[in-house]
């Protein structure tokens, strides 16, 4: 059914799916991207979207690195499904945009107006999205400008981007706000904390959450394939690391060995933040038994490690990465004024010259 003969949609955007008939958006094949708005949606002029890691890293692998192909890619995603929903890994990212149209049954509902700049909070492998033109891609970054037009449902997240924080900044964090906020509720006192794929932006905000919850009597242990990097330095120099560690998160044994070297008793909680597939079980092996394993990383494959942690023996929780806990806007962003160095950090990398 077209969106011209029905007004009210669904409040989780059911009415939007094409195929197959009885899914939801996000795990639908393809939904219906008409840039115009039930009277329960939100309609969205985009000007930027942020892929998420595994994503991105998957399409410009595919693509060579080269930006006009990850162009050509990423609107046949769109054009194919009605929305940014990598075929490969299953993920999506966030958008930044400006209200162009509420709803009318949700004008009085919402916090929120025409002219409002709001980055959203639900992934774009759910979000029906209209592009018009792909501007410019930063391939380090995985940062998309385009002109384009997005529906929020009316279940869907999103947040007013904050004055004090650069725009660019605030999309890249809060792209990854589950990871510290889910940080924060995991670890306590004392503990010790293993972040894999520490480098990275979800990573950072998870080394330095997790130290600020471990304490002095906790250890966090970074662990990325290069310890020279300019986020791997600060990690080290501005002690939100106790230790990090060389290696590459898909070698189970090497990331097992040199945990246990540093920590014989091996790690109460492990946080992957990686955006390459097969680390699950380097993962499992960083645990002790009874311990935690968070697998923030859209790359993991639920069946390796359910039956890697089998496999080995170890009983121990292992939690999906939900992108989504109560407050995580506000827990992701808090983390870079609480921490002037991070902050200065992501000033540097994605603030636009």
């Amino acid at each position: 059914m077209s969106v011209a003969s029905q007004r009210q949609g669904h409040p989780l955007g059911t009415h939007r799916v094409v195929e197959p008939a009885g899914s939801m958006p996000q795990s639908a094949w393809r939904i219906d991207n008409t840039p115009v708005a039930y009277d329960n949606e939100i309609l969205c002029d985009v000007d930027v979207l942020n892929i998420d890691s595994a994503s991105f890293k998957q399409i410009s692998d595919t693509c060579n690195g080269d930006a006009a192909a990850i162009k050509e890619h990423i609107l046949g995603i769109v054009g194919d499904r009605g929305k940014q929903h990598n075929p490969v890994t299953g993920s999506g990212g966030m958008f930044i945009g400006y209200v162009r149209e509420v709803g009318e049954a949700l004008r009085d509902r919402v916090d929120v107006k025409a002219g409002d700049r709001i980055a959203s909070l639900v992934s774009l492998s759910l979000t029906p999205l209209h592009i018009e033109e792909i501007v410019r891609i930063d391939v380090a970054t995985g940062r998309v400008w385009i002109a384009g037009k997005a529906i929020l449902f009316e279940s869907g997240l999103w947040a007013r981007l904050p004055e004090d924080i650069d725009e660019n900044v605030a999309l890249a964090v809060l792209d990854v706000a589950g990871a510290p906020a889910q940080v924060q509720r995991l670890c306590k006192p004392g503990e010790t904390v293993v972040v894999i794929g520490a480098d990275g932006k979800s990573g950072m905000l998870s080394c330095v959450q997790a130290k600020a919850r471990v304490g002095k009597s906790g250890t966090v242990i970074g662990i990325a394939p290069w310890d020279d990097t300019p986020s791997a330095r600060l990690l080290q120099e501005r002690g939100y690391v106790d230790h990090f560690l060389v290696a590459d998160a898909r070698n189970a044994l090497a990331v097992g060995e040199a945990v246990a070297a540093v920590a014989p008793d091996l790690a109460d909680i492990v946080i992957n933040c990686v955006n390459v597939p097969n680390t699950e079980l380097g993962s499992i092996l960083c645990t002790k038994q009874h311990g935690t394993v968070y697998f923030f990383s859209m790359a993991t494959s639920f069946t390796a490690a359910a039956l890697g942690a089998e496999g080995v023996g170890k009983d121990v929780t292992m939690i999906v990465g939900n992108g989504y806990a109560v407050g995580h806007a506000d827990i992701a962003l808090q983390t870079l004024r609480d921490h002037p160095p991070v902050h200065a950090y992501f000033n540097a990398k994605y603030i636009n010259e």
